[in-house]
């Protein structure tokens, strides 16, 4: 009967010292001093209520065993709102995760000292964003995200959290640099809704994930992001609801739902783009660059299922404005109820004149190199009135 007790006692210690401290704020400079002090496998509870005007670096490190834990007091009840000229959380560290917090009515603005957005982890390690909201929250200037993954970051995490009615904004950036890549990004079980087409000019900077931005001299550089299992319902920002500015990444069993807009292979090659379902809205998948495997999708009610585009040069050497579509394979894809299944060969002979730098992007300007070496097999088409156009000759 000792030897139980001793026993349940050393069982008992062990058990509570594996919980780590749990530090609770209510403001900024509480929050300062505990994430000075936490270590692995500490929590930073953030109490109740409604909170603006915070711009926190946080250098927490963590373990993979032992995170360290931001977290709301009860997921949904603790809001940011306001003006953000700063991030309002920035991560440093390693393996800290933020969870169960609200950003909603947050304008968010550039400013000399930085950009405004509400979550950045720059330059991380394993560290993960999960559970939070982003609601009704607007952008100042074109191109301005809300969440960015930046810097020499790797293995992070956004997961089933919500961005729903932001307003002339992009919602999830990978950014890449010619100066850091951010790799093995995981964007999961996300849900993305209600976006309407923003206002800037050539309504261009509304995408809800967006994997690099320079596809014309970085679009080369692999990223080997995931972004897989999330749902994108109205999202109508602009043309492309995923753009894609960079090589090696996969997209996976996404759901996308009356959306004005596509998933779009911008830039990049070797892309995986499989299992995905594309129900009604103007478009499913645009494909540029060379060497990716577009596979088991599903794609019914659309004007144009699939289309290989035109470019200014192909392979993965030359500098184009757009790179022809290429060594592609196009395989066990079903689409259904369409005017058009596979369009190979749109924007034939579009004329960019004008319409970008060509200093700085040493691009012919007219798309007049056809897609080919494609393969097309083992695609299902039915009740669709133009099943596969050739407009590459």
């Amino acid at each position: 009967m000792k030897n139980s007790i001793i026993l349940m006692s050393c069982l008992l210690c062990a058990f509570t010292s594996a919980l780590g401290k749990v530090y609770k704020v209510a403001s900024q400079d509480e929050f300062k001093k505990a994430a000075d002090v936490v270590v692995a496998g500490d929590e930073i509870v953030i109490a109740n209520g409604n909170y603006s005007g915070w711009e926190l670096v946080v250098k927490t490190n963590g373990t993979a065993n032992k995170p360290v834990i931001i977290r709301a007091e009860t997921p949904g009840k603790v809001m940011f709102s306001g003006d953000v000229n700063k991030p309002v959380f920035q991560l440093n560290g390693s393996y800290t995760e933020i969870s169960g917090l609200t950003f909603s009515g947050c304008n968010v603005f550039k400013s000399q000292g930085g950009n405004g957005f509400l979550i950045e982890l720059k330059a991380t390690k394993y560290c993960r964003i999960t559970e939070c909201t982003f609601t009704q929250n607007t952008a100042k200037s074109q191109f301005m995200p809300i969440v960015v993954i930046s810097g020499n970051a790797e293995h992070n995490r956004v997961d089933h959290c919500n961005f729903t009615g932001n307003i002339d904004n992009m919602e999830l950036q990978v950014k890449i640099t010619d100066e850091a890549t951010p790799v093995y990004t995981l964007i999961d079980h996300n849900e993305f809704k209600d976006k309407d087409k923003v206002t800037w000019k050539v309504f261009n900077g509304g995408e809800c994930v967006q994997i690099g931005q320079d596809p014309v001299l970085l679009g080369t550089w692999y990223a080997y992001s995931v972004v897989r299992d999330n749902r994108f319902i109205h999202c109508n920002g602009e043309a492309e609801v995923i753009s894609n500015k960079s090589s090696g990444n996969s997209y996976i069993n996404n759901y996308f739902e009356d959306c004005h807009g596509e998933l779009v292979m911008r830039g990049g090659h070797d892309c995986l783009i499989d299992s995905n379902t594309f129900k009604g809205g103007t478009g499913g998948i645009r494909v540029n660059g060379t060497h990716h495997v577009i596979t088991n999708n599903i794609l019914s009610g659309l004007p144009i299922a699939i289309r290989l585009m035109y470019g200014m040069a192909k392979g993965k050497t030359e500098i184009g404005f757009y790179i022809a579509a290429s060594d592609c394979l196009i395989k066990n894809n079903r689409i259904t109820n369409g005017a058009t299944g596979i369009l190979i060969g749109d924007s034939k002979n579009a004329d960019w004149t004008g319409k970008f730098d060509t200093s700085r992007y040493p691009s012919p300007t007219i798309q007049n190199i056809a897609p080919f070496n494609n393969t097309l097999v083992d695609n299902t088409i039915i009740d669709t009135k133009l099943p596969v156009v050739h407009n590459e000759n």
